[in-house]
């Protein structure tokens, strides 16, 4: 617990939990540049660099989510009495949605790639298994849900940014510096 003058404790995440966080969030990053420059994805297209980094990335976010998963089922989130009971469902309500969508998301752009009949692996390393039989109607619906879950993706991070970010300059409960290296 970081103890700062005239204040209480506050329960911090450790350096497990910060890591991942961070490293999400860079993977993160990373994914919706590729997203944004890589080609649209339309009859005929060939999965080159951007698409196949694209795939990739995404088999390495669900790898991390599902470890990042492992890690609170043994370590739980530190509590902070000083916020609201609403605010804290509303955080924990937050942070599931995430998860699911940082499992669902994966998942859907591989079975997608498996019914365009694209090879999905791990930056070239690991091929995966195909979810769906090529040319199976069901893959462009889910690959159409997938972009809309992405966008949905992006504007729950820039709500969750922006939270931290009242919670520091407004609120100045340390609710961020709690996530923060070294805080």
């Amino acid at each position: 617990m970081e103890k700062v003058p005239d204040q209480e404790p506050i329960p911090a995440y450790g350096t497990v939990a910060k890591s991942l966080h961070w490293l999400m969030f860079c993977l993160l990053l990373a994914q919706f540049v590729i997203a944004f420059i890589m080609p649209e994805i339309k009859r005929g297209v060939v999965p080159e660099t951007f698409i196949s980094l694209h795939m990739s990335f995404g088999i390495l976010i669900l790898l991390v989510i599902v470890l990042r998963m492992f890690w609170r089922l043994g370590h739980p989130v530190p509590q902070l009495d000083s916020i609201p009971p609403l605010q804290q469902w509303a955080a924990r309500s937050m942070h599931r949605i995430f998860y699911i969508l940082l499992v669902v998301l994966p998942i859907m752009g591989w079975a997608a790639a498996s019914a365009r009949d694209w090879q999905v692996s791990l930056f070239g390393i690991v091929t995966l298994p195909q979810l769906l039989p090529a040319k199976a109607p069901l893959g462009h619906l889910i690959g159409d849900v997938h972009g809309v879950l992405s966008w949905t993706l992006l504007a729950l991070i820039g709500l969750h940014a922006a939270i931290a970010l009242y919670h520091h300059f407004i609120m100045r409960d340390r609710v961020l510096q709690r996530m923060l290296p070294g805080g």
